[in-house]
């Protein structure tokens, strides 16, 4: 339940920020009449169901962005729960949650908020720091640090190539620092099995668009922070912190 109540809060995030409204502040409303909802109608997943998608008053449709954040959000602590162990659990949720809304961001809207980023960063920053105080070791710290440079560097002199190469940008500016702050919670070996996992969901992407009938160029945008996002975490499932 904690997982669908955290992903409720994403879908929140995930309409209002790319509109610059608070997140925090102000109650949820339908986006077509402007009702406020009652609290009957914000239980995770199941109002959705009874409702059938739709607002009680207009009869609006409620996006199923919504639902998927909820369902996104059960499915990160289900699978955490299932595949770490206690402590390393909830570790995994955080960093997935987090990671689950800037791969939507950026799967809908093409954008890596920098203080979400930089959210990620820290907490990943600062589980090393506790790591290294509890163990009394230098590693965790120097482990993170050591993925955090790699995976900026790495992302950055890609970047650098093309640009000089092909005289135009190749990349956003936010996915090597998305790739620098999963670093920090992988490590330098993680980060790495990151980038090529983000590659590998990258091509299969355009495969299947291909399959598909869509046209796909060099011109085409792809969401790299989304596939960056989804090998991160799995990385880290398979691995913890490195």
């Amino acid at each position: 339940m904690l997982g669908a109540i955290v992903g409720s809060f994403l879908g929140a995030a995930l309409a209002r920020l790319p509109e610059d409204r608070s997140v925090v502040t102000g109650r949820s409303a339908c986006d077509h009449c402007g009702r406020v909802l009652g609290p009957l109608e914000l239980v995770p997943v199941v109002s959705w169901i009874v409702q059938r998608g739709r607002c009680r008053s207009c009869g609006g449709a409620i996006g199923g962005w919504q639902l998927g954040c909820e369902l996104g959000g059960a499915a990160v602590a289900l699978v955490s729960v299932m595949a770490m162990p206690d402590r390393t659990a909830l570790a995994a949720m955080v960093l997935g949650w987090q990671l689950l809304l800037l791969a939507l961001l950026d799967l809908r809207h093409f954008w890596l908020p920098l203080p979400l980023v930089g959210t990620l960063a820290g907490s990943g920053g600062a589980l090393a720091l506790l790591r290294g105080a509890v163990e009394r070791d230098s590693g965790p710290i120097l482990w993170a640090g050591a993925g955090a440079l790699a995976g900026f560097g790495m992302l950055w002199l890609i970047a650098a190539y093309y640009r000089r190469v092909r005289g135009r940008e190749g990349m956003g500016g936010g996915d090597p620092l998305l790739l620098g702050a999963i670093g920090l919670w992988l490590g330098p070996v993680g980060t790495v099995a990151t980038l090529l996992g983000g590659s590998v969901i990258g091509l299969l992407t355009t495969v299947a668009l291909l399959a598909g009938g869509r046209k796909v160029s060099r011109q085409t945008a792809l969401p790299l922070g989304t596939c960056l996002a989804v090998a991160g975490w799995s990385v880290f499932l398979f691995q913890g912190f490195g």
